[in-house]
């Protein structure tokens, strides 16, 4: 009679899932992504409205910027005609205030 021999197993021996668990067997961390990256597109789309509306802003600025300056030369235009003095693009004769050769410089 012979006594077969068992293989004495221990803790080392046991078979874990440990590392093994992919996202989809555990549905609440599908769902927790899902909720972040829904966050994420409200935030982004947030960001974005606003960027958005500050662009149509500058644009809009940029506008009456155009309006105004155009406003001034045709002031000037007229200025200009009334002194018998070219318009746009011509030669304006130098004044002799030594205050009209600096350049323009703005302070704050």
């Amino acid at each position: 009679m012979t006594l077969s021999k068992r293989s004495i197993r221990g803790v080392q021996n046991i078979r874990t899932h440990a590392g093994k668990v992919d996202i989809f067997s555990e549905p609440y961390r599908v769902y927790m992504k899902i909720t972040a990256l829904e966050m994420e597109k409200a935030r982004r789309g947030k960001e974005r409205e606003s960027a958005m509306r500050r662009v149509r802003e500058i644009d809009a600025r940029f506008q009456e910027i155009e309006a105004e300056k155009n406003n001034l030369l045709q002031g000037l235009g007229n200025v200009g005609a009334a002194r018998n003095l070219p318009s746009e693009g011509g030669h304006i004769p130098k004044r002799s205030d030594p205050h009209s050769a600096r350049s323009f410089t703005i302070k704050y």
